[in-house]
């Protein structure tokens, strides 16, 4: 089967497939170029709500695929290209992990904002193994995440560590047994499809660092109409309709 990205979306939820089965799902050098092509597609879609990036059957991602690379490639420009499209990605991101997550692999799920494992996953940044420099806004985002003690231990050794020492580093949100990935990551992000995205862009921003925009987020809530929606349909005991941001 060929390498590609494949993206779908389905009652407010776009789910973004990495598709390289012949290699446990490696990302090329197309495939690392086409994820911020798909991704900013998915963000102009008024129909998302959310997004789930998960890998083609048992595996999620295990890396690189180096042999894809060309002379004129920089895989670490296009890896961190990737990287930083995801991040800011403006709606909520799941990454929805089976199996190896490793490398390039790793790097995609820490740039989501949540990550759900299935039992029997492994992850692991490995570029000690090779003798390359991790990135700089890789090493950050990832030290973020789960602290500078198990961002050094995955580093400097470049062992790959089971899912359980993954959630209890706090790599993972959520680890689910066998088989019930799939139905929590569709139940959670229903969740999250129903909800406030004025409350989720707001937070998502704040969150990562950027707190300048305090007057700008006001300024929305303000206009938007979103707060007396989510109080009158709390009064109601009914489902909410949001409408920020307004589609004209």
């Amino acid at each position: 089967m060929d390498a590609a990205l494949h993206s779908s979306v389905a009652d407010g939820v776009a789910t973004v497939v990495i598709s390289h089965p012949a290699k446990r799902n490696a990302m090329t050098a197309g495939m690392w170029r086409a994820l911020p092509e798909t991704l900013a597609r998915l963000a102009a879609d008024p129909a998302v709500r959310a997004l789930v990036l998960t890998g083609d059957g048992p595996t999620f991602c295990a890396g690189a695929d180096i042999s894809s690379l060309s002379g004129d490639d920089d895989p670490q420009a296009l890896s961190v290209a990737a990287e930083e499209a995801l991040a800011a990605f403006p709606l909520p991101t799941v990454a929805a992990i089976r199996g190896f997550c490793v490398g390039g692999g790793s790097q995609l799920a820490a740039a989501c904002d949540l990550r759900f494992a299935e039992e029997g996953a492994s992850f692991g940044v490995t570029p000690a193994k090779l003798g390359i420099v991790y990135p700089a806004s890789s090493t950050r985002r990832l030290t973020s995440l789960i602290g500078p003690a198990w961002a050094k231990y995955l580093l400097f050794s470049a062992e790959l560590i089971g899912a359980d020492v993954a959630l209890r580093a706090g790599f993972l949100n959520e680890l689910l047994p066998t088989g019930q990935l799939d139905e929590r990551v569709a139940e959670f992000t229903r969740i999250l499809a129903g909800r406030s995205r004025l409350t989720q862009a707001a937070a998502k921003e704040f969150v990562d660092g950027r707190t300048d925009r305090d007057a700008y987020w006001a300024r929305q809530a303000a206009g938007s109409g979103d707060t007396a929606e989510g109080v009158a349909a709390f009064l109601e005991r009914r489902a909410p309709v949001f409408s920020w941001p307004a589609r004209g």
